[in-house]
């Protein structure tokens, strides 16, 4: 509409064939009108033949064009603000058409406003073409679009969908297959380090489940120990309140797991709640303790003769966390001891009836005999009379000894310094050593090695051991006697001669009722001494060599005080 044509108004004064061409051309157009803005609107407006001339032009109000479809009022107003330099643009129903009018203003070579009526279907439909074929258009590019972007992201997402699939994978456990990397960019490099941690992963559950089955066969195997173990097992934190038990606990103290779980039971007697607690601090200073015979007590109030080991439950770090005992029942093998013990008794007294019965039936033959042919020849025969009598002094002897070990005498024990019992024992025998060409060497502990004993006994022992010795070195010799403390507890008093010695297999026999290799011995001396120094909480040892010689070591406790001291 802003064609170089409307601008020739002379061209347009003098024909209308471009105003035709132009509604032909365009059949949306109704009507297009030219108004002279200063007479438009003065007189009534009327279909003005052609103007051929520039001054006809200014005399008339509309200067070209019809103006069939016109409203003053409205008219004027948009006339007005057309020349105002705006767009205008009315939609009006005129002549029972819907239109729109549309002015704008020129200003060469003289002002005037040109008009245009359109007519609106056309160019609704023209409006509603364009946009089906613009929305046609946007649907099928949107399509496009979608349809790219998806492929694009397919492409795009493909290694993401496979790190994805890989950790889900892994999430259910499953290490064995890996994702393929063709890549070398960033989700390359991605997908390599998932697999590798695939692997690691599968190298740590594999072990994992080694570890889980190693650790589930031996909670299997150990839960199996204690359930079948004949010892009762109880486990106590250190409130003292039970936390595990186990069948043999059930059936000792009959308690149930149930009744006992969770619960301080009374199973100390209450003269002896206070060494077990002395025994809890010792265990909980970590101080390790040894089984221990004791009393326990069972759910029907009866006391039973127990072997207790209680042992530290501690975590990794070495704290205590928990205390566990083994419970054994010994009121069977005391029995069993008692019975072995009077089984032993009984074998000890048939063997020393048998030994007594040998050793004195010995010398009562040779009296019967003595006797006899004294009767039948009617002398007496000092000689017979000497020997009678050493018999029978034997007898006496083996009576003694025999009654000294079955029934030994009371005892009254006193405080004594063994050097010096030594002392006396060495001045008794010296000079039957002086006869037999034997030396006494004495080396005595400086210090004071007192002891509880009772004399007597000592020294029948040491006459026994020192009578051993010189017996055994027929051709002399020397025989060295020690008393020394060993420790801040004890004297060990040693006694080693020169002799023949004793070979190793006999040495374990010594002791043994009427065991002897002398002709004129009975066996009962060192059974005894044996005895003598069990009765004085010591110990004695025999140590030999053949042809080189016998240490005998006597081990005796010396006094408390004494010990303190030193």
């Amino acid at each position: 509409m802003k064609s170089d044509q409307f601008t020739d108004l002379r061209k347009i004064s003098h024909t209308t064939s471009l105003l035709t061409e132009l509604k032909t051309g365009n059949p949306t157009i109704l009507e297009i009108t030219g108004f002279n803005p200063d007479l438009f609107g003065s007189e009534p407006i009327k279909e003005i033949p052609t103007i051929v001339s520039i001054e006809q032009l200014k005399e008339s109000a509309v200067s070209f064009g019809s103006y069939e479809y016109g409203e003053i009022e409205k008219d004027k107003k948009s006339i007005k603000e057309s020349l105002q330099g705006k767009m205008v643009f009315r939609e009006e129903t005129i002549n029972d058409r819907t239109v729109i009018k549309s002015f704008f203003a020129l200003s060469e070579p003289v002002p005037y406003v040109i008009g245009l009526v359109l007519d609106k279907s056309p160019i609704m439909k023209l409006a509603e073409e364009q946009r089906n074929n613009q929305v046609f258009i946007s649907i099928v590019l949107l399509i496009v679009v979608v349809f790219c972007s998806y492929w694009l992201s397919d492409i795009l997402l493909r290694p993401v969908r496979s790190i994805l699939w890989k950790v889900n994978e892994v999430s259910f456990g499953r290490f064995d297959d890996t994702i393929e990397v063709k890549r070398k960019d960033e989700l390359g490099q991605l997908a390599q380090r998932v697999n590798a941690m695939s692997k690691n992963l599968n190298i740590y559950m594999t072990k994992l489940k080694m570890a889980f089955e190693e650790n589930r066969s031996m909670k299997e195997y150990l839960e199996s120990f204690i359930n079948h173990t004949t010892d009762a097992i109880h486990v106590v934190d250190l409130d003292g309140r039970i936390t595990q038990v186990n069948r043999a606990f059930e059936q000792l103290f009959g308690y149930t797991t149930d009744e006992a779980i969770g619960q301080m039971l009374p199973l100390v007697p209450e003269h002896l709640y206070e060494e077990e607690q002395q025994t809890m601090e010792l265990l909980k200073s970590g101080k390790p303790l040894a089984a221990r015979e004791t009393l326990r007590v069972t759910k029907d109030g009866e006391w039973i003769s127990v072997s207790a080991t209680t042992s530290p439950i501690q975590d990794k770090h070495g704290e205590l966390r928990a205390i566990a005992s083994i419970t054994r029942d010994m009121t069977g093998r005391n029995k069993m001891e008692e019975l072995l013990r009077r089984s032993e008794k009984l074998t000890t007294v048939g063997q020393l009836a048998a030994g007594v019965a040998h050793e004195i039936r010995n010398p009562l033959t040779t009296l019967r005999g003595f006797l006899q042919l004294q009767l039948e020849t009617e002398k007496l025969n000092t000689r017979h009379v000497d020997i009678m009598l050493s018999e029978l002094d034997r007898i006496n002897l083996i009576v003694s000894e025999f009654l000294i070990l079955a029934k030994p005498q009371a005892t009254r024990f006193e405080v004594k310094d063994v050097r010096f019992i030594l002392g006396d024992v060495i001045s008794l025998l010296d000079s039957q050593a002086h006869l037999c060409d034997i030396e006494f060497e004495t080396y005595f502990d400086q210090e004071n090695c007192r002891i509880s004993c009772e004399e007597n006994q000592l020294k029948q022992v040491f006459i026994n051991v020192l009578k051993n010795a010189i017996e055994a070195m027929p051709e002399g010799g020397r025989i060295t006697i020690e008393a020394r403390r060993n420790d801040q507890h004890h004297v060990n008093v040693s006694i080693t001669d020169e002799g023949i010695g004793i070979p190793e297999e006999r040495i374990a026999k010594l002791g043994d009722p009427f065991y002897t290799d002398k002709d004129m011995g009975t066996g009962l001396g060192i059974m005894v001494s044996q005895r003598i120094i069990q009765t004085h909480q010591g110990m004695l040892e025999i140590r030999s060599k053949v042809n080189v010689g016998t240490t005998v070591t006597i081990v005796l406790p010396l006094m408390k005080e004494q010990a303190i001291e030193a």
